[in-house]
């Protein structure tokens, strides 16, 4: 079983494309024989953690990819490390506005995704779909669900997480301007190649199992 989410829209936009790209990405990966499902995320602190977990939890997944918006990047993000800090920039759908405050008090520093983030970005670039390795998924409501994904996952055995931040669509973009986007197909193709890959190769490097996971 496999496990995506993405957001609702925040701030000034009308949509958000980590849902319509994680929706679009459920139904290429259900095409091809696999176990799917998608779950839309609130773009509020605490709230996106409680209905990512519950959805964890009654669809006991074996990979769970998380996607957000990151307004600005010009490719698929594949993010390596969730950090303890909620420090908002701005409010939540709600808001809330925390500053400097733990995802998950006296949790761990940090969190590495468990998804192979290097072989990802490989079969990304033999599909032609922009991509790259963050070291950064910020303090916003996207970082916290990462965290709170991978805080969760830790005491699963064999459940594998992670998070990628996505471009804006070209709708969202004024006309003329320089700021990146990509297509919604691309982003949803890009979402399955990584969940492809963590199927065949579940951790990075020469140990990576090649046991696939049951469809």
């Amino acid at each position: 079983m496999i496990l995506l989410t993405g957001f609702e829209p925040f701030g000034d936009q009308s949509v958000n494309p980590s849902w319509t790209a994680a929706l679009r990405a459920r139904d290429i990966l259900r095409s091809e024989g696999y176990k799917v499902e998608a779950v839309e995320l609130p773009c509020v602190f605490g709230e996106s953690a409680s209905v990512l977990l519950a959805a964890v939890e009654s669809l006991a997944p074996d990979v769970v990819l998380s996607a957000g918006l990151a307004g600005g990047r010009e490719r698929l993000s594949l993010e390596r490390v969730a950090i303890n800090c909620d420090d908002a920039r701005i409010p939540d759908n709600k808001g809330k506005r925390p500053i400097d405050e733990e995802v998950v008090p006296g949790g761990p520093a940090a969190y590495f995704s468990t998804l192979p983030i290097k072989a990802s970005l490989r079969n990304l670039q033999i599909a032609g779909i922009k991509g790259e390795i963050s070291q950064s998924a910020g303090t916003y409501v996207c970082n916290h669900v990462f965290y709170a994904l991978m805080h969760a996952l830790a005491t699963r055995d064999g459940v594998r997480g992670g998070f990628v931040h996505l471009p804006y669509l070209p709708e969202q973009v004024p006309e003329g301007s320089a700021t990146p986007s990509m297509p919604l197909d691309a982003m949803a193709a890009g979402i399955a190649v990584v969940v492809r890959t963590a199927v065949q190769a579940p951790v990075d490097g020469p140990k990576a199992s090649k046991v696939p996971i049951p469809r």
